[in-house]
């Protein structure tokens, strides 16, 4: 039998209700389990110690920044990829989604190669005095690369439903592409561009592998919470557990207040 909401039908079997409790409940129960084994009693000491603060407060910083510059580089992306045909389009579109599949430890084998000091652009940075592998930067270009395919994923999606006929009603009278842009198409796809932003965020924000890889382990330059995460595993697993709490927190709450955001979000009034 078939349930209803207050609008009316919903379409969906009762058997299906089933199956998304059990995959609700594969997602819930090990974090269940990891809070079960949190030591509440030494809680605060073990998340408020200076490595931890550290660490947290390094990749809140470089989340931040790899999103903004997967905001600047996602944008463009995503309008040639949704409005712009082109040979090669297909394959433009499967290189920038390939970081979604590859593992991150190969992303950052990759970066390394590109930008470490015998890398493909490292070795002319390097001579003009710019290092970036092993530093802040690293980490930002290892989650940027990440998270990347994330914004692009979201936002293409948002041109594709949102269409071009608003934008070409702004264009008949008299507006210039760029002006087209800023008034009238990146305000009607802000939710999706919100969304990616967000995924993108809480992407980089565990990223790890590719942290690792290019950046290596320095505290207070490149051991972002992940890593101090790991670290801990070896030597205290109540410090491990404490701090992947916090991640997951952290990850939640950005995540939740972005959606809260964006069902709030009024439609906009385009005005070419």
């Amino acid at each position: 039998m078939n349930r209803r909401s207050g609008t009316g039908y919903t379409g969906v079997p009762s058997w299906i209700y089933v199956i998304a409790a059990a995959g609700s409940l594969f997602i819930l129960l090990p974090l269940v389990a990891m809070v079960a084994k949190v030591n509440w009693a030494n809680f605060i000491p073990l998340i408020t110690s200076e490595s931890s603060i550290t660490a947290l407060g390094l990749s809140l910083r470089t989340s931040a920044a790899s999103t903004a510059l997967c905001v600047c580089l996602g944008i463009p992306l995503a309008l040639v990829l949704a409005r712009s045909p082109f040979p090669g389009q297909r394959l433009l579109r499967a290189f920038v989604l390939l970081p979604l599949v590859l593992p991150p430890v190969v992303g950052g084998i990759a970066l390394l190669y590109t930008f470490g000091r015998q890398g493909l652009l490292g070795k002319s940075l390097e001579l003009a005095g710019i290092q970036i592998a092993f530093s802040t930067t690293a980490v930002v270009l290892a989650q940027t690369f990440v998270a990347l395919p994330f914004l692009v994923v979201s936002l293409e999606g948002a041109l594709r439903t949102a269409g071009s006929k608003y934008d070409a009603v702004a264009a008949t009278l008299g507006a210039r592409p760029t002006t087209v842009l800023r008034r009238v198409t990146l305000p009607l796809v802000l939710p999706g561009l919100a969304s990616g932003a967000v995924l993108s965020f809480a992407r980089s924000l565990g990223e790890f592998g590719a942290t690792l890889t290019f950046a290596g382990s320095l505290q207070g330059v490149t051991r972002t919470l992940p890593l101090e995460i790991y670290l801990q595993r070896e030597t205290d697993a109540d410090a491990a557990v404490a701090l992947s709490l916090v991640l997951v927190a952290v990850a939640v709450a950005v995540v939740g207040l972005s959606y809260g955001r964006r069902r709030s979000l009024a439609p906009v009034e385009v005005q070419p």
